[in-house]
């Protein structure tokens, strides 16, 4: 069978800094021309920086929301923001440690603190925001979003799934889902969560509960288990975990997921 081929290829996609307000109505284009001050004044609300990949034809297309793992805004979700955004996706990458001067590190027990000094009630906001962002571009189709997490950003992606009401699907790598059976009530959209067979970071029992939550809320949860993969197979850049084959089919997995829910 022949390798499926990307929509657009890697010299098609664009890429660009982006800060936008956490919190308030985002300010418009319109805003931003009419205000002599704007480049000048001290902005009072938190600014969340991140990146934002897309393809460099007109459009517009559907939105994604790309989640870090612990270890911050890295060299490898940068690349996997552009593999998306080759699929004909607007990719938005929020660091999620801006209200924390945006560090990113390779040290586990750095990324660990990271982690957990985070609020999740901030991120939620944050990642609200980034959404409406999304809806103030012209490029992208308004309120066409998914959101995909790996790690700590996976564990957002499902509780972000269970907040924001307009999302078209959600993807999870490996992250620790809310509190069962009650934390997938209000889960908004169709739901992937890719389970790490040999995770020793996550319960194991973490998808079978999430299973029979999803079944006793009637919500669309598809679980894919890779036997024997760990915890953070998708990432290429720690070969102590990286699991090419494990890697290649949940990437799969993830663009007909997306293609059958956000387009």
């Amino acid at each position: 069978m022949s390798e499926r081929v990307p929509r657009f290829t890697k010299d098609q996609i664009g890429t660009s800094a982006v800060r936008f307000p956490s919190g308030i109505p985002m300010p418009s284009m319109t805003d931003a021309s009419v205000d002599p001050y704007i480049k000048t004044r001290v902005p009072k609300e938190v600014l969340v920086e991140g990146l934002l990949f897309g393809p460099q034809e007109t459009g517009p297309f559907p939105g994604l929301i790309l989640l870090h793992e612990a270890w911050g805004l890295t060299a490898q979700i940068k690349d996997l923001g552009g593999r998306l955004a080759q699929e004909g996706y607007m990719v938005l990458i929020p660091n999620l440690y801006s209200r924390q001067g945006g560090m990113v590190t390779a040290n586990a027990e750095i990324a660990q603190a990271l982690a957990e000094r985070v609020k999740e009630a901030d991120l939620m906001q944050d990642l609200n925001s980034a959404c409406e962002f999304l809806n103030s571009r012209d490029h992208v189709i308004r309120n066409v979003h998914g959101v995909v997490g790996f790690g700590l950003g996976g564990s957002l992606a499902i509780r972000f799934a269970c907040l924001r009401k307009r999302l078209r699907g959600a993807v999870a790598f490996y992250g620790l889902p809310p509190n069962l059976p009650e934390g997938l009530r209000d889960l908004a959209c169709p739901l992937l969560y890719h389970q790490a067979g040999a995770d020793t970071q996550v319960p194991a029992d973490s998808a079978e509960r999430l299973k029979q939550a999803a079944t006793a809320a009637g919500k669309q949860v598809d679980i894919r288990t890779y036997a024997g993969a760990p915890h953070a197979f998708m990432n290429e850049t720690r070969p102590d975990s990286y699991r090419p084959e494990a890697a290649h089919d949940a990437f799969e997995t993830t663009i007909q997921f997306l293609k059958d829910h956000v387009k």
